[in-house]
């Protein structure tokens, strides 16, 4: 019986140490693969964080495959933001007519109904377009409600002021703003000019100049905020509730256009020619090489 006994004990033990050498040999087996992964991770070559890089950008493999965004008419920006707004509110406010609560509304209707078409087509907010509504529906409220028209000329300055303000705070985040108004992959090959940053060893500069770019920035929407208030102060005299104030509300719409876009636009590209002297300075690459081909 004791030899029995010793036989089944050494067979108990010989299956457990083959079943110990199966464990450890799965246990190297991992650990070797373990290994090889770090290895290999630490090898393979890192894409620096750039300054100028969205983190919502597409891959290349996106980008390739992503259709083309449909392009803005500025005939129809106009038209459904300036224009028809301005033709109601000053010819048919008249009580003969639409009278002056429903000339607000439809008119006001207009950059809505815009701004809902541009997402629809678009597929995405677009910022403009949802600031614009934003916009309208405020000025709307302030003047079927029949608040004093300072009221206008508070909100007419607050809103670009405002973005000036998050442009200059969006620098301490990973998104400046920069981003969306002018360095953004529809504008330019972004992808090109990170790759000649690096190359030349120029990103600390490139940081400098979009501080100063998003300083000038801020300073169109400044511009913008001081004639916008100009305007409101200036035209809107009428009490509020009248055809008269209506009138004057249509005319400071049409007159927003060349008093408070053109300067807000000529400044901004302005600052847009001093980023491409910025950017050809620092990557040696001209205007036509940095710019999106259609």
């Amino acid at each position: 019986m004791g030899h029995f006994n010793n036989i089944f004990e050494l067979k108990y033990k010989n299956e457990a140490k083959l079943r110990i050498k199966a464990i450890a040999k799965q246990i190297n087996t991992a650990v070797s693969r373990q290994s090889f992964a770090s290895r290999y991770n630490a090898a393979k070559p890192k894409t620096p964080y750039l300054p100028m890089q969205n983190p919502d950008s597409t891959t290349p493999n996106e980008s390739e495959t992503e259709l083309p965004e449909k392009r803005e008419s500025l005939l129809l920006n106009l038209a459904f933001n300036l224009l028809v707004p301005s033709l109601i509110l000053t010819k048919l406010s008249n009580p003969d007519y639409l009278g002056i609560k429903l000339a607000i509304i439809v008119a006001l209707a207009f950059p809505i109904i815009y701004g809902i078409h541009d997402f629809v087509s678009r597929g995405k907010v677009n910022f403009f377009s949802g600031l614009g509504i934003v916009n309208v529906s405020l000025t709307g409220a302030i003047s079927l409600m029949e608040f004093d028209a300072v009221y206008i000329a508070i909100k007419e300055a607050t809103i670009p002021a405002l973005i000036g303000l998050a442009t200059l705070l969006s620098l301490k985040t990973s998104q400046p703003l920069v981003h969306t108004f002018l360095l953004n992959d529809a504008l330019l090959e972004t992808k090109k000019i990170n790759q000649a940053l690096v190359q030349n060893n120029c990103l600390a500069e490139f940081d400098k100049l979009l501080i100063k770019v998003s300083w000038i920035l801020a300073g169109s929407f400044l511009l913008s905020s001081i004639l916008n208030y100009i305007l409101a102060v200036v035209l809107l005299t009428a009490d509020p509730g009248t055809v008269a104030f209506n009138e004057q509300l249509g005319k400071m719409t049409a007159l927003s256009f060349p008093v408070i876009a053109l300067p807000a636009t000529l400044v901004m590209v302005g600052n847009l020619f001093y980023l491409f002297r910025g950017i050809t300075k620092l990557t040696g690459l001209s205007i036509e090489e940095m710019m999106k081909q259609k």
